[in-house]
Formats: structure tokens, C-alpha cells, sequence
């Protein structure tokens, strides 16, 4: 078996990033991972390597461009904005 075991301040350090970062996106369940005893956050080897998949981002698939799909919106702020737009 190759997997390795990596608690977040290890895979934090071999990821170069916070270890809260990880904990927070396994937390909210954006980041694979196990869970042990009452709830000990555990990463492996593929969980790590699927992180960094995750977190790619790829030339013309900019999020902002994804996520707008492609309509156009208004953005209105404050209430003078909300009136000027009714009249």
C-alpha cells in the first residue's frame, strides 16, 4: 500500500499553504479527506493530490467567466439606485 498519512499542519507544510485553509475546505467539505476518532481531520497522499486538481486554475476556464454565464446584470447599490431604476 502506498498511501501516506498526513495530519493538516504536515499536508499544509508540503502544500505550502495555511493549515487553516485546509481545515476550513475539509470542514465545509470543498477537501476530501478522512475523519478519525471524534472527528481528527486525516489527509492522504490522494486526497492531497486531489486538492491541488481542485484548486487548478486553467487557462480559459477563468471562474468569474463560468459563473456569469455569460448574461449581463445590473448591480444596483443602495436605494436611490433601485428608484432611479423604476422610474
Amino acid at each position: 500500500m502506498d498511501l501516506e498519512f498526513f495530519e493538516p499542519a504536515e499536508a499544509a507544510s508540503l502544500m505550502r499553504c495555511s493549515e487553516g485553509w485546509l481545515r476550513d475546505g475539509a470542514a465545509a467539505g470543498r477537501f476530501p479527506h478522512a475523519c478519525w476518532g471524534k472527528g481528527k481531520i486525516v489527509f492522504t497522499s490522494e486526497h492531497i493530490a486531489e486538492i491541488a486538481r481542485l484548486s487548478e486554475i486553467l487557462p480559459g476556464t477563468h471562474r468569474a467567466a463560468a459563473a456569469s454565464g455569460g448574461t449581463t446584470s445590473t448591480r444596483l447599490i443602495g436605494t436611490r439606485a433601485r428608484n432611479r431604476l423604476v422610474s
